[in-house]
């Protein structure tokens, strides 16, 4: 199995952690984003739309994040990053739908750097954008898992999920853009959850073999 990963992507990170809480080994294939590694024509054979990550199994390529964590849990169900029913399946993959389709997109490094040239924005009108969708997005979060009243250590009850796969990755993005993230207690409480577990730390992106 190999995962075609950039350290930074959120969306990798999240493969990481699912590859992880599955224990399941895989071979890193880096693909740099700030060299443009995902344009060449070598890369855009595995993925057509240049995008991190993607997924070899078997001689097949999977791509879509929230997809291949899918594909996992069809294929290696055990552990299960799924609940029992439906009516909380639905609950986690809004979850993570809410991060991966709603709060990612308008802050990846496309996005940013697309906003910074088209509207000759400098450092500190990025960091505003991505601040104020940030805050959007984790205010929302933020109000669905605690009307839910499904969480518990993580977003469902004390059973890590794709939920918690997709919350980690953005949280450390957060971070890295210094984002006040205090109006948010119970995101972080699930976040502080998470990294208490090995599959959570060693997919964080200062452990991975392109951080250096």
């Amino acid at each position: 199995m190999k995962l075609y990963t950039f350290f930074r992507s959120s969306a990798a990170f999240r493969m990481r952690i699912a590859l992880n809480c599955k224990g399941l080994a895989y071979e890193p294939q880096v693909v740099s984003l700030p060299r443009d590694e995902h344009k060449l024509a070598s890369y855009l054979e595995v993925h057509p739309h240049g995008l991190v990550p993607a997924l070899e199994d078997g001689g097949k390529i999977y791509v879509q994040s929230l997809a291949m964590m899918e594909y996992l849990e069809e294929t290696r169900p055990k552990p299960p990053l799924l609940p029992a029913s439906a009516e909380d399946r639905a609950y986690v993959r809004a979850l993570a739908q809410i991060i991966a389709c709603e709060i990612h997109p308008l802050n990846n490094l496309r996005t940013l750097r697309y906003v910074k040239k088209t509207y000759a924005l400098d450092e500190d009108g990025v960091n505003l954008w991505y601040r104020h969708w940030i805050a959007e997005g984790l205010r929302g979060l933020e109000v669905f898992i605690a009307s839910s009243k499904k969480s518990g250590r993580f977003s469902y009850r004390d059973q890590v999920t794709i939920a918690d796969c997709c919350l980690v990755p953005q949280v450390f993005n957060a971070q890295r853009y210094h984002c006040d993230l205090a109006p948010y207690p119970a995101v972080m409480a699930i976040f502080a959850e998470c990294m208490k577990l090995d599959a959570f730390i060693d997919a964080q992106p200062d452990r991975q073999p392109d951080a250096a």
